[in-house]
């Protein structure tokens, strides 16, 4: 995909993101404060290759934009970064709108600022619900009734069943990689302690540029969730890791909420969840930590 430039953009132009240059994005985004995962780019570029933007000006980047296409005609949009000294010329516009052409006839989510939520519905998007991520040290202690095994050891089939049941499209290729990220630890929850039982939980911590982030995490109910956060919190721990834990959880989630604020940690920020065209049939109450704000 190339696109000229436009609003006297001469000079400017959009295509595909090369795997290096997604490196620069998620770069962009620590710069930003986002805190991406220091092992994210490939996992996310395995999705969708054609699904990521940059805008180059002059042959330099300057943009960048992820518009990932799931099957099912489900999108999700993020990366959405305009470098500051390139800003108020109209380039994030020229790529936002080639993004948007990238997954036409989808639905498409994304999870932005609230101070832009008004420029999004400008565009189509309606708010869903806010995500609010929480920081901070965990308790040591506190182990809970929950039979947790390594998910790995977990037929993959069961784990890929219950994302595709709490996320708006299958993404077992996407699955498949996120456990295996380095420096992770996946975890489940199961009906016996072999792992041949039923999956109520699930969730993945992996190394940011500051501390460690959980998501996705996924739990029948309050109990199951606080075992998993504590228990990757402890495998973070022995990996030697530093630095503060961060959760993502959708605020319609009111145990989600209350887990983190009973765990003592405290929110950083907010997004607004959003959507261009029919929102999925939302089922946040197993949702405890959504997976990344970049690609849902």
């Amino acid at each position: 995909m190339e696109r000229s430039g436009g609003q006297g953009a001469e000079g400017y132009r959009v295509r595909v993101m090369s795997r290096a240059e997604l490196d620069l994005a998620v770069e962009w985004a620590r710069l930003e404060g986002w805190n991406p995962g220091l092992h994210d780019a490939g996992a996310f570029h395995a999705v969708d290759p054609a699904g990521f933007l940059v805008g180059l000006l002059d042959g330099q980047p300057v943009a960048s934009l992820s518009v990932v296409r799931y099957p099912g005609n489900f999108g999700f949009l993020g990366f959405y970064i305009v470098r500051p000294e390139a800003r108020g010329r109209g380039y994030g516009w020229t790529l936002w709108q080639a993004g948007l052409r990238h997954l036409e006839g989808c639905t498409v989510g994304l999870d932005g600022v609230v101070a832009q939520q008004e420029n999004y519905r400008k565009s189509g998007f309606a708010l869903s619900h806010r995500n609010i991520r929480f920081g901070g040290s965990l308790p040591e202690d506190g182990a809970g009734g929950a039979r947790l095994v390594d998910a790995r050891t977990v037929p993959f089939d069961r784990l890929a069943a219950l994302d595709a049941a709490l996320f708006p499209a299958p993404r077992p290729g996407f699955l498949a990689n996120w456990i295996a990220l380095p420096g992770a630890t996946a975890l489940a929850a199961v009906g016996t302690g072999d792992g041949d039982g039923d999956v109520t939980g699930f969730g993945v911590i992996r190394p940011c540029h500051d501390g460690w982030k959980i998501g996705p995490l996924y739990a029948a109910d309050q109990t199951v969730a606080r075992d998993l956060v504590l228990a990757l919190g402890r495998t973070a721990g022995a990996k030697g890791g530093v630095g503060p834990v961060f959760l993502d959880v959708p605020e319609p989630n009111a145990a989600g909420v209350r887990l983190a604020e009973e765990l003592g940690l405290s929110p950083q920020f907010e997004t607004a969840r959003m959507y261009l065209g029919p929102a999925p049939a939302a089922g946040l109450g197993r949702v405890f930590g959504i997976t990344s704000f970049e690609l849902g």
